[in-house]
């Protein structure tokens, strides 16, 4: 059988230095998710990292693309998605040229013309295609429960065995294996044999403590004070279903930078809610924190906040 890990000279040897990597690139990530990052490096196998929007599940695979470094292919799902938009396709615009081209020139045997025509000149490389041939890559399959299911067959052969099949043309091979990322909202659920090919990790919402760390990491310049009594706030609206969408960790980010921004360094009343839009992205959402009930958590979060 093939040996389809990663090969690469900069592969973390450890659990320890996997985290240290991620952290190095900003992405503070907790020891169970380290230990699956290690181990899809270490076993050549693509990671399914499944949780509620806003929880960094993209941001991994930029921080671990970044850091190996190997380029970073994104296939972003979406319905409809199909083989020539994720795989390959054949350019029949120079398909038709080349046919041209050759009958000007007086070539005679049009058999010979139309099998030269499945070519390698022509066809079009897409996401799927590109992670496997080139330079070693991290392939970044997103959001994959906004595709169709019929779409997830397409992806068995390049997660078992990291090739493509062209019926045309044969099978392309990776020279060096790419090291897969799969994330998904859940919206649906993903069909088993998509799981079994892939090792899996829910990212949760960090704790206040992990959060704080990524919010001195991405936003320095907001004051230590601003920082607790936001990641305070940000905290108390995830609990329960009183909210349709609450605040994932790139919304704590982008308010605690507004509110320093406006020269705040703690937490008040008046400034958040001039910037709640910077926070929460639903206008039924916004409304329930409007006058006393944001007061309220204000400064429950000022108390919260070590």
């Amino acid at each position: 059988m093939a040996d389809l890990r990663p090969h690469s000279a900069a592969l973390p040897p450890d659990v320890a230095a996997t985290q240290a990597l991620l952290e190095a690139g900003g992405y503070v990530a907790d020891r169970a998710l380290a230990t699956t990052v290690h181990l899809a490096l270490a076993m050549g196998r693509p990671i399914l990292l499944e949780g509620e929007p806003g929880t960094g599940k993209t941001e991994i695979a930029k921080v671990l693309a970044a850091q190996l470094p190997r380029r970073l292919v994104r296939l972003q799902c979406h319905d409809g998605m199909d083989l020539s938009s994720a795989a390959y396709e054949w350019n029949h615009a120079r398909q038709l040229m080349a046919i041209r081209l050759a009958e000007t020139a007086g070539q005679a045997d049009r058999g010979a013309l139309e099998r030269g025509l499945y070519d390698r000149r022509f066809l079009e490389a897409r996401p799927l295609l590109q992670a496997i041939e080139g330079s070693p890559a991290l392939l970044l399959i997103d959001e994959l429960d906004r595709a169709d299911e019929p779409f997830e067959a397409f992806l068995l052969e390049i997660l078992a065995d990291f090739q493509i099949t062209v019926p045309e043309l044969g099978t392309i091979r990776a020279e060096t294996p790419p090291v897969v990322i799969i994330t998904s909202n859940r919206t649906r659920e993903v069909h088993d044999a998509i799981r079994r090919r892939c090792l899996y990790h829910w990212v949760d919402y960090p704790n206040a403590a992990r959060e704080r760390a990524i919010l001195a990491r991405r936003a320095p310049e907001v004051s230590a004070a601003l920082s607790a009594q936001v990641v305070a706030f940000t905290q108390g609206l995830r609990g329960g279903d009183a909210f349709f969408k609450p605040p994932g960790v790139a919304e704590t980010i982008d308010w605690a930078r507004a509110l320093t921004a406006l020269d705040r360094r703690e937490l008040e009343p008046a400034s958040a809610e001039a910037t709640l839009g910077v926070l929460l992205k639903y206008q039924d959402d916004i409304a329930k924190l409007r006058g006393a009930e944001l007061a309220r958590r204000v400064e429950e979060a000022r108390e919260a906040a070590p």
